[in-house]
């Protein structure tokens, strides 16, 4: 960087130059690349990002350019689960050496593997498998000493042997060719789960070098089953331990609770994934998630269709849970892939098909009704649809409390402590509408300053309001004549409203929040939504005309 010579400072008097362009002269000291290095430092600073709708903190880190092939994104991220600044904090350490941990393993794959690396490695896949025999030390293990011993002679080839080949081979050899299958996944479920993708000849090395292994834990193992050693032989290796890759056959229960420990679905979600997945099983006929193939996905979606179930309800009533289900398994270590991955069905809605908002005749009939009613959720549930575009079971859940002033403007807030929100974008206010506040509204939320808005409604089987009230609004909308299949009798509500704010001029971003729908950009994740900015959009519309 040179200093520019023709500029004021250079004409400067000789006698105040020096000192007034000391500074300058500093600076053009610096190296050329000064300021990529300061930017590239400040964006690569990682600390905990606060959601800006649900509160969370969450991990964000950007995969270096030189790993983003390997790893298949640009951004590491996943919620630490968590509103507390300071556990944040410590979660955020802690996965942050996670991460480190595993690039640095992947940086370490793209060369071959020291003698040291590959014993090391060895030794924690199969601490993996003393840690299962310490769980259950009478547990069957299909592992032959004898075989072990010579596992590796030549003239066996390394998995190439097909199902027909290995029929005709004599027994040893079809045991040895089993117990190779059985190191190789030990051992690449092991390099997946520490983020390691070896050479070829390395990942034989491990092979090898897990066999020694299982020979000694092996020969301790029956040596404590003879009453010759205790149990503590187990324990003598202090290895890391990661989560064990279990060969034994891992069941449809024990990925599901495991899910629902992880994501704490709500009640409704729980049933109908339980259920859905017990119809996969029992289509496919076992109950071995580990022996589960892209196939099974392909001929239950196949089977299904024969059923006549459309397509949308396969694509997200029956493929999607599962696919998730598996995805958590894969994730968490369980399996090595998830096979329902890429099994997916393509929709074609006809233009008969497809959803669309309520006219101006079809609102007025309904809000009409709704005002002779004598049940409160029948009374405000088509109304509070139709000025917030809500979604109905988020309405039935209200509470008294749930309508309030938030900094001078009244506003019906839509929050998790009502009730299940569908994400964290359904986190929410919106003000009252002049036609709502006309109407009375506020006066019948003042009768009810705390618990359910509507106790009329009885929560459902799965303790819901909201799951109850959908049903009998639905049902009672139906019975006015409004039959036409594309309307949604809750949901074209949310339809109306956006025809409307397009109509009306809204500001996108503002209607988006009203309606707990996603941000787009990451510019729309930016900054707060006022009160009296939501209400000075919501204005725009018209009320609707009843008489």
């Amino acid at each position: 960087m040179s200093c520019p010579s023709g500029s004021r400072m250079a004409r400067q008097p000789a006698e105040n130059h020096n000192e007034i362009n000391r500074p300058l002269k500093a600076l053009c000291f610096l190296p050329p690349d000064w300021y990529t290095r300061v930017v590239h430092m400040a964006l690569s600073m990682s600390r905990p990002w606060k959601h800006p709708d649900s509160g969370y903190y969450w991990f964000r880190r950007r995969v270096p350019d030189d790993l983003r092939e390997l790893i298949g994104k640009r951004e590491e991220r996943l919620s630490l689960g968590t509103r507390d600044p300071v556990e944040a904090k410590r979660l955020h350490a802690l996965k942050l050496a996670e991460v480190e941990e595993r690039w640095s393993n992947l940086r370490k794959s793209r060369r071959s593997l020291s003698v040291d690396e590959i014993a090391r490695e060895a030794a924690m896949a199969a601490d993996a498998v003393r840690r299962q025999l310490d769980l259950d030390p009478y547990q069957p293990l299909d592992w032959d000493l004898d075989v072990g011993a010579t596992l590796w002679t030549p003239h066996l080839a390394r998995g190439e042997l097909y199902t027909d080949v290995r029929e005709a081979l004599p027994s040893a050899d079809l045991r040895r060719t089993k117990h190779r299958d059985t190191c190789y996944a030990f051992i690449d479920q092991h390099l997946h789960r520490r983020g390691l993708a070896p050479h070829e000849d390395d990942r034989e090395r491990l092979a090898k070098a897990f066999t020694l292994e299982m020979q000694k834990l092996m020969q301790q193992h029956q040596a404590f089953l003879l009453g010759k050693v205790d149990a503590g032989y187990q324990r003598q290796r202090p290895l890391e331990r990661p989560s064990l890759p279990a060969a034994m056959p891992l069941s449809f229960d024990t990925i599901l609770d495991g899910w629902k420990l992880e994501k704490k679905p709500n009640k409704k979600t729980e049933y109908v994934w339980k259920r859905v997945l017990g119809e996969f099983r029992a289509f496919i006929g076992h109950d071995d998630v580990r022996g589960v193939k892209a196939e099974n996905f392909v001929e239950w979606k196949a089977d299904l269709l024969g059923k006549g179930l459309a397509a949308k309800t396969i694509r997200d009533g029956k493929l999607a849970p599962v696919r998730a289900i598996f995805q958590w398994a894969a994730d968490n270590r369980k399996l090595e892939i998830n096979p329902g991955a890429r099994v997916t069905i393509d929709l074609k809605a006809s233009a008969s098909e497809r959803r669309r908002g309520y006219s101006d005749e079809e609102a007025t009939l309904i809000l009409s009704k709704a005002r002779n009613e004598g049940e409160s959720h029948l009374r405000w549930g088509p109304w509070i649809s139709c000025y917030t575009g809500a979604r109905i079971a988020e309405i039935c859940q209200l509470r008294g409390e749930d309508v309030k002033q938030i900094e001078g403007v009244w506003c019906i807030a839509f929050a998790a402590e009502a009730g299940s929100l569908k994400n964290a974008n359904s986190e929410r206010i919106v003000p009252v509408h002049p036609a709502l506040e006309g109407e009375g509204f506020l006066s019948f939320a003042a009768k009810n300053p705390t618990g359910p808005l509507f106790p009329e409604l009885k929560p459902d089987r799965f303790g819901s309001r909201g799951g109850t009230g959908t049903k009998v609004i639905s049902k009672w909308i139906r019975s006015l004549g409004i039959i036409d299949k594309r309307i949604s009798p809750n949901h074209s509500w949310r339809h109306r409203l956006k025809t409307l704010g397009r109509r009306h001029g809204l500001a996108v971003d503002i209607l988006n929040a009203m309606t707990g729908h996603g941000r787009k950009t990451v510019a729309d994740t930016y900054g707060e939504f006022p009160p009296e900015a939501l209400k000075r959009e919501l204005l725009k519309i018209p009320g609707v005309d009843i008489g």
